[in-house]
């Protein structure tokens, strides 16, 4: 069975950070685009940031460049997503999601093939 755990959430002032991981069981991801989402209630889930197969290639949404930065350990079958600089805006749920082939780089939910459960993150003012 193929899973997608999400860990590291929780809660932090602004200005703290946070550093969540995902661990991947069942199969291994390495050949895998991987990304970060995230869902604010209320709001629809966005893309955060993803990175490539090999790690040489990340990319991230606006709002959190500078601050966020996702890496990966294919040894481990593990991204990770570092968050400094919190902003009470950057609470959500957060999701990891594994990029389904073929889609090359479209930052979509649809374009991603296996999803955790998420973690929740919380960053009080």
């Amino acid at each position: 069975q193929v899973q997608l755990e999400e860990s590291g959430g929780g809660l932090v002032q602004a200005g703290g950070s946070l550093r969540l991981s995902c661990a991947a069981s069942g199969r291994t991801f390495s050949d895998r685009r991987m990304a970060w989402f995230r869902q604010a209630p209320g709001k629809e889930r966005e893309f955060v940031a993803d990175i490539s197969w090999s790690g040489g290639a990340t990319y991230y949404t606006d709002s959190v460049k500078g601050r966020f930065t996702i890496s990966r350990d294919n040894a481990l079958n593990t991204v990770y997503l570092r968050m400094n600089s919190l902003k009470p805006e950057d609470t959500a749920v957060y999701y990891c999601a594994a990029g389904k082939m073929g889609y090359g780089t479209m930052r979509r939910a649809y374009a991603f093939e296996y999803w955790g459960q998420g973690t929740q993150v919380t960053v009080s003012s």
